[in-house]
C-alpha cells in the first residue's frame, strides 16, 4: 500500500512506539504520593516540559487531551462560557475550520452565543475585511493555523490582533501545523493552540492544548484537578511520553524533513497538473501560506469518493478531506466556502505525505491518477 494520508493519520514512529512501551510498564497513578505515583509524575512532567519546550510555552500551560478534537472543543466551548461571564456573547471562527471547532460554535448557538463565520477568500484564507466580525462582545475567535483539506495557512497576526483588540481570546487549530513548520506559542501571540499526537507519530489518543497561563477557560467536565483543573482524569503518563518523543523527533527533523516533503509535493502537484479538469487549490501562494505535506484539488466531473476508491484498488490512500466526515455524503465546506461551486462541492481530493513518505509513493499516485480520474468521471456519468 502506498499511503498518502497522513493528515488523516501518520504512521507511529518507532521511538514513539518503543517510549510509549517502555512507560506502560511503570505502575503508579501520576496523582499518587508514594513513590510508584512520584515516578509517574516524573515521567509526566518531564514530558511536559519537553512540549512546552518544543513549542515555545511554559510546561503549565500545557494540558493533555485525547487529541485535537477535544483540545479545540475545550477551547472554544470553554473560552466562550468563560467570555460570557464577563458579558460577552460572540464567538467568531472561519468558515473552514474543522468540525471539531464548528461543531462545537454550532453547540455554542443553542445556547445562545451569536456565532459568526469568517469567510474565505479563493485559496481559503480569511479576508482581512471580514474580521470586522471581531468586536467587543466576541469571548473567542478561533481559526486554524492551516487548513487541513487545502493545506493553506492563514493569516493568524491579523486575526491575533483583531481577537486582542477587542479583548477577545485567540485561538487557533494547529494539528496540521505542528510538525510541519514552526510553530511558536508565546511567539505567535495566541492565547490558546491545539495540537493532535497521531498526525506527528505518535498513537492515536494523544495530543495537548496549550492556555496561556493568565488566560481563564471552563473545563467541560468535572471530576478531579488534573491538568490546571481543566481536564479531569487520571493522566495518561505513557501517551504523554510518546507524545513528547514524537514531537521531539518530528520538530529536530523540520530543516531536512520541509524541503524533502515539499519536493514530494510538487512532484504530486505536477502529476494532477497534467489533466484537464484539476485545479489545485493555493497553488500560486507563496511557499510560507502553504504546507509542505498537503496537495488539495479539485477534480471536475469526478465524485471523491469515486476518486477515492480507483486510487484504492491501485494501492493507493488518498482521501476526500477530512477523515471525520469520511463516507458522509455532503459537500465539503471547504470547498463551498472558497467559491469555488457547489456543483465541484464533492470533488476534491487530499493527498498528504508523512516523515516515512517516499518517492515510489508518489511514483505510484502519478502513475495511476489518470486512470483513476477517467474511471471516476465515466461513473459520475452513467
Amino acid at each position: 500500500m502506498h499511503y498518502l494520508d497522513h493528515a488523516a493519520t501518520t504512521t507511529v514512529r518507532p521511538e514513539a512506539a518503543q517510549a510509549y512501551a517502555a512507560a506502560l510498564r511503570v505502575t503508579g497513578n501520576a496523582s499518587s504520593v508514594h513513590a510508584a505515583g512520584r515516578q509517574a509524575r516524573r515521567a509526566l512532567e518531564e514530558a511536559r516540559e519537553r512540549i512546552a519546550g518544543l513549542l515555545g510555552a511554559a510546561p503549565a500551560e500545557v494540558v493533555l487531551t485525547s487529541g485535537g478534537t477535544e483540545a479545540d472543543a475545550l477551547a472554544v466551548m470553554g473560552g466562550a462560557r468563560a467570555g460570557r461571564t464577563r458579558g460577552r456573547d460572540r464567538v467568531v471562527v472561519s468558515a473552514v475550520e474543522h468540525h471539531a471547532v464548528l461543531d462545537s460554535a454550532l453547540a455554542l448557538g443553542r445556547e445562545g452565543f451569536d456565532v459568526r463565520r469568517l469567510p474565505v477568500d479563493r485559496d481559503g484564507r480569511v479576508r482581512l475585511d471580514a474580521l470586522e466580525a471581531v468586536d467587543p462582545s466576541t469571548a473567542v475567535v478561533s481559526v486554524m493555523w492551516a487548513g487541513n483539506e487545502t493545506g493553506v495557512v492563514q493569516p493568524l497576526p491579523e486575526v491575533v490582533d483583531a481577537a486582542h483588540r477587542s479583548g477577545a481570546l485567540a485561538h487557533t487549530d494547529a494539528v496540521q501545523a505542528v510538525g510541519h513548520v514552526p510553530v511558536d506559542f508565546h511567539g505567535s501571540g495566541v492565547d490558546l493552540l491545539s495540537l493532535s499526537g497521531h498526525k506527528i507519530g505518535a498513537p492515536a489518543g494523544t495530543g495537548a492544548l496549550l492556555v496561556r497561563r493568565d488566560v481563564t477557560i471552563e473545563p467541560l467536565h468535572h471530576g478531579g484537578g488534573q491538568e490546571r483543573g481543566l481536564r479531569p482524569g487520571t493522566v495518561d503518563v505513557p501517551g504523554a511520553v510518546a507524545l513528547a518523543t514524537a514531537l521531539e523527533s518530528a520538530v529536530q527533523a523540520l530543516p531536512s524533513e520541509t524541503p524533502r516533503l515539499r519536493g514530494l509535493r510538487d512532484r504530486l502537484a505536477r502529476g494532477l497538473a497534467t489533466l484537464d479538469g484539476v485545479h489545485e487549490s493555493g497553488a500560486t501562494l507563496a511557499e510560507e501560506q502553504r504546507l509542505p505535506h498537503i496537495v488539495h484539488a479539485v477534480v471536475e466531473g469526478a465524485d471523491a469518493d469515486s476518486l477515492v476508491f480507483a486510487l484504492d484498488r491501485a494501492g493507493i490512500a488518498v482521501s476526500a478531506g477530512a477523515a471525520c466526515r469520511a463516507g458522509v455524503q455532503e459537500p465539503s465546506h471547504v470547498i463551498v466556502a472558497m467559491g469555488i461551486g457547489q456543483e465541484h462541492a464533492r470533488s476534491g481530493l487530499r493527498c498528504s505525505l508523512g516523515w516515512d513518505s517516499t518517492d515510489a509513493d508518489v511514483d505510484a499516485f502519478v502513475h495511476s491518477i489518470g486512470d483513476a480520474v477517467e474511471r471516476a468521471r465515466r461513473a459520475r456519468g452513467r
